[in-house]
């Protein structure tokens, strides 16, 4: 059902047929990111993505949005630290038209002046929007912090010091060299034939061409360490974001980090989830969360809650964080946690732009792909003991990090006081 083909130019093609869906899915991927910028740039990937559609030599800004909603489809973008995603979801007779509109908007895109300036101050809106967000913002400040001497601390975004001097000559020589042939991956899923895809856009791939050879022996990433930040607003809460070192996407050990966040704090029936809000009421969102890179991890918990119980929040997840390490979780609790993981994984390959994405990360981190046996048999191998092993392995105190946002100044947190 998994197809593939590597252009002359090293452009990566991957398909999975799925007959009896009535939609199909298709992405442009470009495996160089945020992390990829420099801190002058910052910003600048993110900056492309949205003037990429704003018009190319056969279409207008317009005559793109008309086309895709003539197909009654869906066009987007989005950016990460390690990718760009250009995709199109679509009913599968219109995969012609909206191969060609991809290729179009990713080839042949103009970068009008007059488009740049415009897009300039949607986004630094858009950096606004994000600043006034708390609970958004308290989650960019903890990573600019947890990889405060590495490119993975980026923003995403930029900020308004590097989007507003970008010019219009460094964007374009900026998407030139970086969209490199070997780097761009067209991933596709739902009722589609390989060999048609590959047709459709072989005579405008294969001549991709770029200046640009990526830093193969970039430093890897590392945490910046033991500490503490307090972040002064006037809110109705305070938001507190912890976390430590995870895993790379590629590591070994990533089912039995999938199952150790889960029980945490991966849903309702989480450790957190059930002592900081079920028995004690002290937040309304508390969750944890995995972030995974090409080689490295953070596992963050988050929780807003009023000021006075701040302390007692945060000693509550140091707690449970340590529970882990020092006692074995229960059989059925593992079990349960396993199933939940299982039953989304099913439930997420339902959808045929789930799929283009998991074909797409897949070649991304993995360089093949992952079977959906070999991953729910990875889970079924996960034992009490690796998660316990795992655990204290992560939870050593070495890259500990505290973020907490509101009304801080009569908060007394020292990272001696903080231990797992």
């Amino acid at each position: 059902m998994i197809n593939s083909t590597v252009l002359n130019n090293g452009v990566r093609v991957i398909t999975q047929r799925v007959e009896h869906m009535h939609t199909v899915s298709i992405g442009i991927w470009v495996a160089n990111g945020t992390r990829h910028e420099t801190q002058e740039l910052n910003g600048i990937a993110h900056f492309i993505e949205h003037l990429l559609f704003k018009g190319t030599k056969r279409r207008t800004a317009r005559q793109i949005s008309l086309e895709i909603d003539s197909m009654g489809g869906i066009l987007n973008a989005f950016t990460g630290h390690e990718y760009v995603c250009y995709y199109a979801k679509v009913l599968a007779k219109f995969l012609p038209r909206v191969t060609d509109l991809l290729t179009d908007i990713f080839l042949h895109s103009t970068f009008p002046a007059d488009e740049i300036e415009k897009e300039r101050k949607v986004i630094l809106q858009e950096i606004k929007m994000r600043d006034d967000s708390p609970e958004e913002y308290i989650h960019d400040r903890f990573h600019q912090n947890f990889w405060s001497s590495h490119a993975l601390g980026y923003s995403i975004l930029g900020s308004e010091e590097t989007i507003a001097p970008l010019s219009r000559d460094q964007i374009v020589d900026y998407k030139t060299s970086r969209y490199h042939p070997e780097d761009i991956i067209i991933s596709a899923a739902g009722n589609i034939r390989h060999e048609e895809l590959v047709v459709l856009i072989e005579s405008s791939f294969s001549n991709i061409a770029s200046d640009w050879s990526r830093r193969r022996h970039e430093a890897a990433a590392k945490c910046s360490g033991r500490q503490v930040n307090l972040s002064e607003r006037d809110l109705e809460q305070t938001l507190i974001c912890m976390g430590t070192r995870a895993l790379s996407q590629d590591h070994p050990d990533r089912y039995a980090l999938f199952l150790l966040n889960t029980i945490l704090g991966g849903g309702m029936s989480s450790r957190l989830f059930q002592e900081i809000r079920e028995k004690k009421g002290l937040a309304y969102s508390v969750y944890s969360y995995v972030i995974s890179h090409a080689d490295a991890g953070a596992l963050v918990v988050y929780a807003g809650t009023e000021q006075a119980h701040c302390r007692e929040v945060v000693d509550i997840a140091l707690a449970e964080i340590g529970r882990m390490k020092h006692d074995y979780v229960q059989q059925d609790e593992l079990d349960s946690a396993r199933e939940q993981l299982k039953g989304k994984i099913l439930m997420s390959l339902e959808s045929s732009d789930n799929l283009m994405t998991r074909l797409a990360k897949n070649e991304i981190y993995l360089r093949r792909n992952q079977s959906l046996e070999e991953i729910l048999a990875a889970f079924d191998a996960v034992s009490i003991e690796d998660v316990q092993r795992l655990s204290n392995e992560l939870f050593d105190g070495a890259c500990l990090n505290l973020e907490v946002m509101g009304r801080v100044s009569q908060l007394d947190f020292s990272i001696d006081s903080l231990i797992m």
